[in-house]
Formats: C-alpha cells, sequence, structure tokens
C-alpha cells in the first residue's frame, strides 16, 4: 500500500514543477535540448526519465481514449451507408417503370412525324412544279429589273438580280435563243457596274487625301484637349497636397470622365469604299480591289512622308504630321469597318514602313536643331500623333524611342540657354540687398520660392539678406524643372522623377555653381559683393530642397514620399563647398584691405617715449572690421560671420608676428612693445564687444573672438614678461605660450634690445628690475639659440 501511494506521489510531481514545463513544452512543440542538458548538469537525469515516463504514459491514455471515440462513429457511419443502399434500389425501380412508359410514348409520335415528312414532300413537289412554270415569265422580269437597277446607279441590287437570274433561273430556261442572249449580256453588265464602282473609289481617293491632314489635326486636337485636361487634374492636386501640407484643410476632386465618340467627331465617308469592295466581292473579284486599295493608299502614303526642303521643318512638321496622322485614322476605321478589305498584317507592315521614315526624319531634323524650344514644340506634337495613334491601336514605341535618345540634346540645347541667362543675371546684379516695397513683390520674390526664414509677414519695405540673383536663379532653375518635365512627360517612361533629378543636378553644378565661382574668381569683386554673393549661395544652398519639391510635384511624386526618403541633390553639397570658397575668397578681401591698414612698418620700433595711445593704424582697422562685421551680420548665417571675424583676426595676429620677424625692422624695443600691446587691447575690447552684440556667444561659448589673437598676444606677453626665461619651462610654454614657434620666437627676441639708443644710456639701466628683465632676456636668447 505504501509503495502504490509512493507510485501515486511521484506521478503526480509529473503534473507539478519540473514536470509540467516538461509537458508545456511537448505539447508546443519546443526543443528539448536544454531540459536535457539542465537534467544532465545538476546530476538528476532519472528524473527527467521518470517524466518523460508519465508523460507517455499520459499520451497513450489520450490516444486510447480518441481511438474509441473515432471506432463508435466507423460504426453509425456503416449503418448510414447500409441504409443508403436500400434507397438506391428502390430509386432503380422507379427509373425502370419511368423508362417503359417513355418507350410507349415516343412509338406514337414517331409514327405521327413520318406522316408528317411525307406531307412535306408532297408540298415541296408542288411547289417546284409551280416554279417551273413560272420561270420564263419571271426571268424576264428580273432582265428588265437589272436593267433599271444599273441606269439609276443601284449596283449591288443589279448584281444580286443578275446572280439570281444566273443561279435560279436560267438553268431552267429551255427557249436557246434567250438563254444564250442572257449568257452573253450578264458579263457586260458587270464590268459596266465594275468601272462605275471603280470610278467613284478613285474620286474617293483623292477626297480623303485631301482631307487627311483635317482628320489628323482634329484627332490631335482631342488629344490635347484630353492632355490640358490631365494637367489641370494634376496641377488641383499638386494645389490640394500643398494646402494639405500647409494645414489648410483637406480637398476632394472628383473626376469628371467625359465619354466622346471619335465617329461624330472625325466625319469622313468610307460609302464609296465600302460600295465598291462590296461589289467587287459580289463580282467575286474581291483580290483584285483588295490589292488596288492596298497599292494605291500605299503611293499616297510615299507621297505624303516626303517633306519640302524649302521650308523649315518647324513649321512644317504639324502638318505632316497631321497628315500621316490622318492617313492611318482612316486606315483604322477602314480595317475595323470595311471586314475583309484589308488585314491586320497589311496595316501593320504599312505602319512599320511609315514609323521607320518617320523615325528616321525625326532624327534628321533633330540633329539640326540648335534651339532647345524648338525642339520641345515638336515633341509636344510628336507626342501628341504617338497618343493619338496608340489610341487607334498603333504601336508608337519607335517614336518615343526617338524622343528619348534626343533627351540628352535637348537638355543640353536647354542647359546652354539657361548658362546664358545666368551670365546675364550675375552680370545685372549689383550685388545689394533687395528692398522689397510692397507685399507683391515680397510674394514674388521670397515667398514663391520659400525664401522666408519666418511665417510672419515682416513689414515693408523689407530688407532681404541675399540680392537680386537668388530669386532670378529660382525662376532659372524653375523654368528649367517645367521644361524638363514637358520634354520628359508623355513618353515612354512613367516615372521620370530620378531623371528630371539627374538634370536638375547637372543644371545646378555645372551652370549656376560655375557660373557664381567664376565670379567669384573674377578679380574684379569687392569685399561687399564678395560678401553678398556667399549670403546669395548660402540661399541657394537651402533653395535646393525647394528644387526637389518643384521637380517632385511636376513629375507627380508626392512630396511626402520625397521627404520620407530624404531625398536631396548632390549640387546641396557642391554649393556648400562653394560657400566655403566664397568665403575663402571674401576673407582674402578682407584681409588684403587689412594690409592697407596696417601699415606696421611705419611704426618706430625703437621710440624712447612709453606709448599712451595705440598707433594710427588701429582706428582705421577697427572702423573697417566694425563695417564688415555688422553687414556681414545682416546677410551672413552666424557660422560664417564667425569664420570671416575670426579668419580677420587670424590675419591681424599673423601681421603683427610677420611685422616682428620681417627684415625691415632690425630692431625693437620694450616701448614698441608696449604700443603693439596697447592695440591689441584696442583689438580684443572691440571684438569681446562684437562677440556678445553678434549673438556668436550663442553658438560658440568656449571659445572666444579674442582667442584667435592668441599668438600675437602671447608673443607681446612674452616680450612683456619679467622673466621671458620662463618659456623654456615646458608647463609653463604649455601653459601661456602654446601658440608660439621656438624659431619665430628667437628670432624676435635677438632683435629685441631693451636698452635706449642714446648716450650715457647706462645710466638709465641701473634699474634693478630692469636689469633682471633684461638678464632672462638674454638667458632666453642663449637657450633658444642652443635650443635651435
Amino acid at each position: 500500500m505504501e509503495v502504490k501511494t509512493k507510485r501515486r506521489a511521484v506521478a503526480e510531481s509529473a503534473d507539478t514543477g519540473e514536470g509540467l514545463v516538461l509537458l508545456t513544452s511537448i505539447g508546443n512543440g519546443e526543443d528539448l535540448g536544454p531540459i536535457v542538458r539542465h537534467a544532465f548538469e545538476m546530476g538528476k537525469p532519472e528524473s527527467l526519465l521518470h517524466q518523460l515516463k508519465s508523460v507517455v504514459k499520459k499520451k497513450e491514455v489520450e490516444i486510447e481514449e480518441l481511438c474509441r471515440l473515432h471506432y463508435e462513429e466507423f460504426i453509425l457511419a456503416v449503418d448510414e451507408l447500409r441504409g443508403v443502399l436500400v434507397d438506391a434500389e428502390e430509386l432503380k425501380g422507379e427509373l425502370s417503370s419511368d423508362n417503359f412508359r417513355l418507350q410507349e410514348i415516343g412509338s406514337s409520335l414517331l409514327l405521327k412525324l413520318e406522316e408528317l415528312l411525307e406531307s412535306y414532300s408532297i408540298k415541296k413537289n408542288v411547289t417546284e412544279a409551280i416554279m417551273m412554270s413560272k420561270n420564263c415569265v419571271e426571268i424576264l422580269y428580273l432582265c428588265v429589273k437589272c436593267n433599271e437597277h444599273v441606269s439609276e446607279g443601284r449596283f449591288y441590287p443589279a448584281i444580286k438580280t443578275l446572280d439570281k437570274i444566273e443561279k435560279d433561273f436560267l438553268q431552267d430556261v429551255h427557249a436557246k435563243t434567250l438563254r444564250r442572249v442572257i449568257e452573253k449580256r450578264i458579263p457586260a453588265i458587270k464590268s459596266h457596274i465594275q468601272k462605275k464602282v471603280c470610278t467613284e473609289f478613285n474620286e474617293w481617293l483623292v477626297h480623303i487625301r485631301s482631307k487627311a491632314r483635317e482628320i489628323g489635326q482634329t484627332a490631335i486636337g482631342q488629344t490635347a484637349s484630353a492632355r490640358q485636361r490631365e494637367e489641370e487634374m494634376r496641377a488641383r492636386q499638386r494645389e490640394a497636397e500643398e494646402q494639405s501640407r500647409a494645414g489648410l484643410g483637406d480637398c476632394v476632386y472628383m473626376l469628371d470622365v467625359e465619354e466622346i465618340d471619335e465617329e461624330l467627331i472625325l466625319k469622313f465617308d468610307l460609302t464609296p469604299v465600302y460600295k465598291a469592295f462590296h461589289i467587287h466581292r459580289c463580282l467575286g473579284i474581291q483580290d483584285q480591289f483588295r490589292d488596288y486599295y492596298y497599292n494605291n493608299r500605299m503611293m499616297q502614303l510615299n507621297l505624303d512622308l516626303q517633306i519640302s526642303s524649302a521650308q523649315p521643318f518647324l513649321e512644317s512638321h504639324q502638318t505632316f504630321l497631321a497628315q500621316i496622322a490622318g492617313h492611318f485614322i482612316v486606315e483604322d476605321r477602314v480595317l475595323r469597318t470595311a471586314v475583309g478589305l484589308l488585314s491586320s498584317n497589311q496595316v501593320e507592315t504599312i505602319w512599320e514602313a511609315a514609323i521607320s521614315k518617320i523615325t528616321s526624319l525625326l532624327q534628321e531634323q533633330f540633329s539640326r536643331i540648335d534651339t532647345a524650344s524648338h525642339l520641345l514644340l515638336i515633341k509636344h506634337y510628336v507626342t501628341l500623333v504617338g497618343v493619338t495613334l496608340k489610341h487607334y491601336g498603333y504601336q508608337v514605341s519607335p517614336l518615343l524611342e526617338v524622343l528619348d535618345n534626343s533627351r540628352d540634346k535637348y537638355h543640353e540645347l536647354l542647359l546652354e540657354e539657361c548658362e546664358r541667362q545666368m551670365v546675364d543675371v550675375l552680370a545685372n546684379d549689383t550685388y545689394e540687398q533687395m528692398v522689397m516695397k510692397k507685399e507683391y513683390e515680397y510674394n514674388k520674390n521670397v515667398l514663391a520660392f520659400h525664401l522666408q526664414t519666418s511665417d510672419i509677414m515682416p513689414a515693408f519695405p523689407y530688407i532681404a539678406p541675399f540680392s537680386s540673383t537668388v530669386p532670378d536663379a529660382c525662376r532659372i532653375v524653375r523654368s528649367f524643372i517645367e521644361d524638363s518635365v514637358s520634354y520628359l512627360s508623355y513618353g515612354g517612361r512613367m516615372n521620370f522623377y530620378d531623371v528630371v533629378k539627374k538634370y536638375l543636378d547637372k543644371l545646378l553644378i555645372d551652370v549656376l555653381n560655375e557660373a557664381l565661382l567664376r565670379t567669384i574668381y573674377s578679380g574684379t569683386t569687392g569685399v561687399s559683393q564678395a560678401m553678398q554673393i556667399a549670403a546669395n549661395i548660402a540661399v541657394l544652398e537651402r533653395a535646393c530642397d525647394l528644387f526637389v519639391q518643384q521637380a517632385a510635384q511636376h513629375c507627380g511624386v508626392p512630396v511626402r514620399t520625397i521627404e520620407r526618403h530624404h531625398s536631396s541633390l548632390n549640387a546641396k553639397v557642391v554649393l556648400k563647398t562653394s560657400r566655403d570658397a566664397a568665403y575663402h575668397a571674401l576673407l582674402n578681401l578682407v584681409n588684403s584691405k587689412l594690409d592697407e591698414f596696417m601699415a606696421l612698418e611705419s611704426i618706430n620700433w625703437t621710440t624712447e617715449e612709453v606709448p599712451q595711445n595705440p598707433n594710427d593704424y588701429v582706428n582705421e582697422v577697427v572702423i573697417y572690421l566694425d563695417t564688415v562685421l555688422s553687414t556681414a551680420q545682416q546677410i551672413l548665417p552666424l557660422d560664417a560671420l564667425f569664420k570671416v571675424g575670426t579668419g580677420a583676426l587670424e590675419h591681424i595676429s599673423n601681421s603683427i608676428v610677420t611685422a616682428f620677424l620681417c627684415d625691415s625692422v632690425k630692431r625693437f624695443n620694450a616701448n614698441a612693445v608696449m604700443g603693439i600691446d596697447i592695440d591689441l587691447k584696442v583689438f580684443e575690447n572691440f571684438v569681446d564687444d562684437r562677440f556678445y552684440t553678434t549673438g556668436l556667444i550663442e553658438m560658440t561659448k568656449e571659445t572666444r573672438l579674442r582667442d584667435f589673437l592668441i599668438e600675437s598676444r602671447q608673443l607681446v606677453n612674452l616680450l612683456l614678461s619679467n622673466q621671458p626665461e620662463n618659456f623654456m619651462n615646458p608647463v609653463i610654454r604649455e601653459k601661456y605660450y602654446n601658440a608660439l614657434d621656438y624659431k619665430k620666437v628667437a628670432t624676435i627676441c635677438e632683435k629685441f634690445k631693451d636698452s635706449p639708443d642714446r648716450l650715457f644710456g647706462s645710466l638709465s639701466n641701473r634699474n634693478p628690475k630692469q636689469n633682471a628683465r633684461r638678464k632672462s632676456m638674454d638667458m632666453l636668447k642663449k637657450r633658444l639659440k642652443d635650443f635651435n
């Protein structure tokens, strides 16, 4: 009893704790490897084995119960099947009895059917006898009727009458003379009818060729109207998207589809064709007429495909293409309505021959065109012709391939035109900030290109940070995008956004950027012009995102898709590089102007008096720097302002150090250094003030503007130091003189003579403090000389 109790307890433990985890893992089909590994690591494989056996037993019980359940259902199914067999036997008996009754009824009906057929046979024999008796009278009546049809121009009834005489009456005419006369006249009448019909058809050929141009122009006009409606819908969609992006609400549009019956618009009469073909088919010579029609239409097409060299293709291309389009529109309707006259293969053959000549002609004419607008004009009409003929089932891909192959040439011509416009814009710009006095000027030059820095309408007059180059360049770019999209749209490409973007990059890099660089490096720009050019480039760099959006909108690509994929132009990086080049050129001009003011060689480097005021050049430099920084603050971003300011200060510092090093300064004394120290203090006070007033403190708090005067400041501090020999102490040098170069310091110190050039100068040098400083300086000179 105790043993059974223990076994039961072990079995129950399989449903708890680890046994429950094992059971759940097996039920979910999970990997048991980790559980087995854990059991062996814990040294309890017997417990795991026992748990597995308990799970197996439990599953066996479940399987037995499942089998028992399905066994009972199987017994029930067998019983139902036996019941179905009994019902099938009863149904078979019923069908047998119904078939027997049907056979009895059908036998009586067959007897009645045989009687009916016999009655029909008697009736037929009587009818034939009557017809034979009336045949002679009726054939003469038909001959009279045929003559009336021919004289009245009703050829089809005449031919039908002749056929009726030949097929129905002539063989039953027993009067040989009458039969011989009728047999002789029938071919003559048919020949007369054929000649009359051919005459009418020839007149139609002349008429339809003269009308083909009008037919083509009407069909192309319908295509142009449909395209215009499509463009208007796209414009409304773009406007709705812009309003949605601006948060102005949602707009809902409904597309009105206007069903137009082309046959009501393209009115031309094919009755002579139908009539001639039908008559020839009735005469049994339809193949002869098919060849006649095909050959004559081919001759007309060959004549239409010839263009006059006396008239420029730009003037004649519309009439030429409209004539071809009209010809094939007529052929399409003939193919669809005059069944059997033309085959699809024949029309395709004619079209392939024509499209081959047209593409060759277009390629030749495109190679001669040297104006983008002319090429675009012809392209527009070619695409209209292509869409029109594609509507009629013609394969126009060769036409689109010609346009696609001319894509690069068109954009080259377009880029050349834009380059000329850009050169004119830059040449006519005064490089002064634009002043807008009215709101419409602000809308036209700023809002139209999203160049505003705030959504709040400014007060007028408004002074923009850019010159007229920016809005004029934006207009050129916008026009380029529109022209590029106009050429690439309605062609073989469905998604041509990437192509437009590629050419847009080419415009901005090869045309706009190059024109700006030429202006920067022309050597004729002053500081204000260079500063304005740099500001313009910064604005144009930001406008690149607008150009991408404009290209996407014109290509039908949702702007949110472009924003989501962070699509940008390579030109943005190039313009950024050019902007840095403009900053560099600006800085060079500023530095050159500073060099004019900083005439350091004219300073008295051996003055005997301690200076109380800064040197003469300092005021001019400060005034100039103030003017430059004030102007730059208005039109340049803070980072550019920082570059210009720090570059100018570095140049001032370098100029001061260079003045100490130059050969014209043979020697200098402490008084001269004190004068430079006063100059530096003026500069430092000035830049500290500008550091706060220009807002540069918000951009960089760790680096101040005065830090860019560090080399000259450390040099002056060293020369005025009581212990200049501390320069050779690495710790002190790193802390106070880290911007100074050994060789420069050595050269400058050799020129430093801290004793006035006058008689009895030694009596004035008895100040112990001065003596100590001079000895320290001499020690520094000696150690620098040893170091070098």
